[in-house]
């Protein structure tokens, strides 16, 4: 279940190459000079920074903003009114929350997968090796909160092992955990597959079987309230498609 990771500056070249047509917008969409904002979970920030790239490339004149931040404080944000076109979302709890609120359009579509995995420091200070050690003494564990989808894994994965943790600290989204890691303020922390791709040599990851027990699929979907829905439609239809699933691969997500 664990997604593979391979090089993702070779796959993200390739994908840029061929898939500007395949993100050009229709004729008549009003995409020239519009601007569309594009709310996606923290684990999707080198993707779809590679992905709005190509798609303005493909669509002279228009601009896509992208915020990135944990699911469940993004979620909040656009059921309080934030000027989103576009969310994608680390979980699919998170996305039925605005979908049974009315806050989106259709049913969101799954775009790709990924699972936990620890993240430790070079030196590997305290001998992580398992799931379990996680939870030995002194270990600085650091995870994401509950109500993020990655602290949600991280629940499941302590109900499903019976291994229960005591973190130092629990975080708003992932990319904050890696950060505790890479800063030497935590031992260990449990972050995406792709997160410790996406930081190469400044952590080390162990993996762990039991990862496979929490896979998180990701939805995307437009939101109701944008007024760019033919350009976001567009964007979505560039993720879900060929090019948009090759930079996904290449940044280690697994297929939804």
């Amino acid at each position: 279940m664990r997604p593979a990771i391979r090089s993702a500056a070779v796959l993200v070249a390739a994908a840029v190459a061929a898939g500007l047509a395949a993100c050009a917008a229709p004729a008549g969409t009003g995409g020239a000079g519009a601007t569309i904002t594009v709310y996606a979970a923290a684990s999707l920030k080198a993707p779809f920074t590679a992905l709005a790239e190509q798609f303005e490339a493909a669509n002279p004149g228009t601009t896509v903003t992208l915020s990135f931040a944990g699911s469940s404080d993004l979620a909040t944000q656009i059921s309080q009114g934030a000027p989103a076109d576009v969310f994608a979302s680390a979980d699919a709890n998170t996305m039925a929350r605005l979908s049974g609120a009315g806050l989106v359009d259709g049913i969101p579509r799954d775009f790709a997968s990924n699972v936990l995995t620890i993240a430790v420091p070079p030196e590997n200070p305290a001998s992580i090796g398992s799931f379990a050690d996680l939870a030995g003494p002194g270990v600085k564990t650091v995870i994401c909160a509950p109500q993020v989808p990655c602290g949600t894994a991280a629940k499941t994965l302590e109900q499903e092992t019976g291994i229960s943790l005591t973190p130092v600290s629990e975080e708003s989204s992932v990319t904050d955990v890696l950060g505790k890691v890479i800063s030497g303020e935590a031992d260990a922390g449990l972050v995406y597959v792709t997160d410790v791709s996406a930081a190469r040599d400044k952590v080390r990851e162990i993996p762990f079987p039991e990862s496979a027990q929490a896979v998180n699929t990701y939805p995307i979907a437009a939101v109701r309230t944008s007024k760019h829905k033919d350009l976001g439609a567009t964007f979505i239809e560039s993720v879900l498609g060929p090019d948009g699933q090759q930079l996904l691969r290449g940044a280690g997500f697994g297929t939804p």
